[in-house]
């Protein structure tokens, strides 16, 4: 089976997950103003429960520092139980405020709280259903992002624009996270309704214009174009659009 086709086949799976999910994760509830030091999140990219998180994560606009902690990884699990006590995902590092906190429901409400200043939105807040249908959405993708492969260290972490509902991003998101490669996660979520849609195909006709003064607008007004996912790597100088672009790169500069 060609590359080509094999990419193909994992954006279907991509859709698909994101639909299993209701597309949580690609609209901006309210825009949160950054905190002076980075959230940092030890995540595993597959694990439903880390999912509710990075979609809460998205919703807010926050920026964070991910620790990939894969199954099988080496690189950052006993630094999330250093700083938790515990290797139990997700675990969400607040340096600002010195808080640890395990488990979605508890960070959902904790960055919602905290950072938007509101209670939870009806529409991410925990729901029965929701585990069966978040590992559903994680076995349509074959489980990718959920066990380490090898791979060399990266001397500083890379940088990923990203919204947790993006099909593209999610495959590069799952590749950093089975290569163990740390990342700060850029969110860049869809600011009005208008926006939804591919970058090419928006709802909107017509040349497309970000929210003035939004974060959109800032990576606009850098690249003359808002879409995700975009690398940089200091580590080469490399920046990079375009997931398979990216998943070319990744596997060439940090597999073994």
């Amino acid at each position: 089976m060609t590359n080509a086709l094999m990419f193909n086949l994992g954006v279907l799976g991509s859709v698909a997950t994101s639909s299993l999910v209701a597309w949580r994760g690609c609209l901006v509830v309210k825009p949160a103003l950054q905190p002076e030091k980075p959230l940092i999140l030890y995540d595993m990219e597959a694990c439903p429960y880390c999912r509710r998180v990075r979609e809460a994560l998205t919703a807010l606009h926050l920026d964070v520092e991910i620790r990939p902690c894969p199954k099988g990884g080496k690189r950052y699990r006993d630094e999330a139980q250093a700083a938790g006590g515990k290797q139990l995902f997700p675990m969400l590092v607040d340096e600002n405020t010195g808080d640890v906190l395990y488990e979605s429901t508890d960070i959902v409400e904790y960055l919602f709280n905290t950072y938007g200043e509101r209670s939870v939105p009806g529409y991410y807040r925990s729901k029965p259903y929701q585990p069966v249908l978040g590992s559903l959405a994680s076995a349509v993708r074959g489980l990718k992002g959920m066990r380490a492969h090898p791979s060399k260290a990266p001397a500083q972490p890379l940088q990923l624009w990203s919204f947790e509902g993006s099909p593209y991003a999610r495959l590069v998101r799952e590749r950093l996270c089975e290569l163990e490669i740390p990342y700060r996660l850029h969110n860049l979520g869809k600011e009005h309704w208008t926006e939804i849609g591919p970058a090419r195909q928006r709802i909107k006709p017509g040349p497309y214009v970000p929210e003035p003064g939004g974060k959109r607008d800032a990576f606009y007004q850098q690249h003359q174009r808002v879409q995700v996912p975009y690398l940089e790597d200091p580590n080469t100088g490399e920046s990079l659009f375009e997931s398979a672009r990216i998943l070319r790169y990744l596997d060439e500069t940090y597999a073994l």
